[in-house]
């Protein structure tokens, strides 16, 4: 490795370390405004919602600044002018295939630029309410989590999409759905497939057996709440396949999505297996556009560029501000007039960054996924 090269693995570790440090920094601060905007929840649930839209996005689009301006990677969205025109005015389920480290983070480039992040809404497993920082931030702006229990999630369900129709008008909120269940796997695949082949279900080969209870659930509550439901794949050229810490190093990437808009009034729900049909059909569809994709490198239709956002730039710079500066004094007094002790304390808070920083990460890792999914059992159910 040559002296520039060097020169350049150095600037970029020096300001990943720095984003770091402001990530959760910026993060912790974040979450104790949240947690003291509690305070407001029982005079005016209104105030309080809207308090933590935009603390949401300040939390949120630290993600889609690494997306857009650390790794300059590009996002290349198919979609028709008509639903074009509604994304980020309406109240929307959006659902996502679910194969990559990073497809939340791709799809959230897209929300960035349609005004829909602050007040995106997810599903997501129980245990993620605990992880810091994001579960803290998600639990604040009122995303849904879920047991894996039926009997217990429909009750979370219920209470749950009933909060989520009381933003204001000019508060569209937007709920990401993966019907999968869990992320995308060899061996999740290999379970699915047994499970599909049991019931007389055609193959799919990029994606899991789809799960139709969260979605007959949300269009029985939402019919007249919400207004669509939004089909999302996103897909990657890019072998092997781009992961966080692609992005960490600056290595751009180039995700396609296509999007397709369906009212919510034209999702069959009138019996379970109506409702079933449509979305192993529906997934049917996605799989053969995935195959397509990966044969000719490309998807039917002009794609729209997502534009880099100035919002998530300006807001990544006034908390480096914010968060640095008193850092950089601090640190420079230690290295000048510090004493032992407190340059180890410095080291040690320096590693600590990075610990914490790699445990958050690390729920987006395919590695460290859920185990839901994998397992067949003697009733023919994936568990």
């Amino acid at each position: 490795m040559g002296v520039v090269e060097r020169l350049k693995l150095g600037v970029t570790l020096l300001g990943f370390l720095t984003l770091a440090y402001t990530y959760i920094a910026a993060g912790f601060i974040i979450c104790a405004l949240m947690l003291c905007s509690c305070v407001i929840w029982p005079f005016n649930k209104t105030i309080y919602r809207i308090i933590n839209v935009h603390l949401g996005y300040c939390f949120w689009s630290f993600y889609t600044f690494l997306g857009d301006w650390w790794s300059n990677s590009t996002c290349l969205l198919y979609v028709s002018e008509e639903d074009h025109k509604l994304m980020g005015k309406e109240n929307v389920l959006c659902m996502q295939n679910h194969r990559y480290e990073i497809d939340w983070l791709m799809t959230g480039m897209v929300a960035d630029h349609f005004n829909m992040l602050g007040n995106h809404k997810v599903y997501s497993k129980n245990s993620h309410k605990y992880v810091p920082l994001v579960g803290w931030t998600w639990y604040f702006t009122e995303s849904l989590f879920l047991k894996r229990n039926w009997q217990e999630d429909k009750t979370i369900l219920k209470t749950g999409l009933k909060n989520l129709t009381c933003y204001p008008k000019d508060y569209p909120v937007t709920l990401y759905m993966y019907p999968e269940g869990t992320r995308f796997t060899e061996e999740k695949h290999k379970a699915s497939l047994e499970v599909s082949r049991s019931k007389g279900y055609p193959d799919m080969k990029h994606h899991l057996l789809p799960r139709p209870k969260g979605l007959m659930a949300f269009v029985r509550d939402m019919r007249g709440k919400f207004d669509s439901v939004l089909d999302s794949e996103i897909l990657f050229a890019e072998h092997p396949k781009p992961s966080v810490w692609t992005i960490a190093q600056r290595i751009p990437v180039t995700a396609h999505i296509y999007m397709k808009r369906y009212k919510i009034e034209d999702i069959p729900v009138d019996t379970d297996q109506e409702c079933a049909e449509w979305l192993r059909d529906l997934y049917l569809k996605k799989d053969k556009m995935f195959d397509e994709f990966i044969n000719n490198g490309k998807l039917q239709g002009v794609p729209y560029k997502i534009p880099q956002s100035y919002k998530n730039i300006t807001n990544a710079f006034f908390w480096i501000f914010v968060t640095c500066l008193p850092l950089f004094k601090l640190i420079a007094g230690i290295i000048i007039s510090g004493t032992f002790l407190s340059r180890i304390i410095l080291a040690l808070a320096f590693i600590t960054v990075i610990i914490l920083f790699r445990l958050i990460m690390s729920v987006t890792e395919i590695d460290s996924g859920s185990k839901y999914g994998k397992k067949t059992s003697t009733n023919g159910k994936t568990e």
